[in-house]
């Protein structure tokens, strides 16, 4: 079954400056975290990423599509139960 996000819900990490969502692949529930560098790079540029809470989710609210699908990519490739998305994962 392919990996899918039912739940739009996602929460930003104070400790590890970033934004953590959850994927379902069939009946179980995957966790991600993405960094906040990933997020600026994936937002197509290098810039210092606005690591608040507010600057963190706003990206991950405008980049939702590109994450999920860099997210499924990654999870496709190797079936873990969790996976952290770094900058390097977005090119």
């Amino acid at each position: 079954m392919a990996l899918s996000f039912p739940n739009p819900s996602r929460s930003f990490d104070e400790s590890r400056k970033g934004v953590r969502f959850v994927g379902h692949d069939g009946v179980f529930e995957v966790p991600f975290f993405i960094e906040a560098d990933a997020l600026a790079k994936a937002g197509g540029t290098t810039a210092r990423p606005d690591i608040s809470q507010d600057g963190c989710l706003s990206a991950f609210d405008r980049l939702r599509t590109t994450i999920h699908d860099v997210a499924r990519a990654i999870h496709a490739r190797r079936r873990a139960t969790s996976h952290i998305l770094n900058a390097s994962d977005f090119r």
